[in-house]
């Protein structure tokens, strides 16, 4: 049994008789109440989201779930596929898993694959991936106001807003949980 103070993002517990994965928590303490934690929950299996509120006092059964790296593929059918690098095993996972964070995987990349007895549930990427822009508008000359962005496409096909000096053939580093840009690695 687990502690609600114990929650953390990609945790994985057994609540109403299903494995849910923990994608958002906040400790709340409103006025002279008892504190408490609103959560974000997908279910490991459905991909469903559910927003709840556990009370400090309750106790959740946490669930290990086994993960390895793996290297992402290809998706088809509505399955992302990954393969294991030493041993050349392959998996998927449904691709409504990942939700909004698919738009930066990229052929090779490597993920962190969650399997519950031997099943694959949920691929985690890593929170920052250098991104190739493949296309961005010019900067207009004259647009010199601080932080004034622009859209720009990434080489996994996800636009995103960047300053507007990022040209087309630059390198961005980009935060994966936010769909943010970081700063520019490399000039094109």
């Amino acid at each position: 049994m687990a502690s609600i103070s114990d929650f953390r993002n990609g945790m994985a517990i057994r609540y109403n008789n299903d494995i849910w994965i923990i994608t958002e928590f906040q400790h709340v303490t409103p006025g002279n109440w008892r504190a408490m934690v609103r959560t974000r929950l997908k279910n490991a299996k459905t991909g469903r989201v559910v927003d709840n509120t556990f009370r400090m006092t309750d106790t959740i059964e946490a669930v290990r779930l086994d993960e390895k790296e793996m290297q992402y593929l290809y998706e088809a059918d509505g399955n992302l596929y990954f393969m294991d690098t030493e041993t050349y095993d392959q998996t998927f996972i449904a691709a409504e898993m990942l939700g909004d964070r698919k738009r930066f995987l990229k052929e090779g990349g490597m993920c962190f694959i969650r399997f519950l007895e031997g099943n694959a549930l949920t691929a985690e990427l890593p929170d920052f991936i250098d991104f190739l822009v493949s296309e961005a508008e010019p900067g207009v000359r004259g647009d010199s106001a601080s932080n004034v962005m622009k859209f720009a496409t990434i080489e996994s096909g996800a636009k995103i807003q960047v300053p507007l000096f990022i040209k087309e053939g630059d390198v961005i580093k980009i935060d994966t949980r936010t769909g943010k840009y970081l700063e520019r690695v490399s000039r094109g």
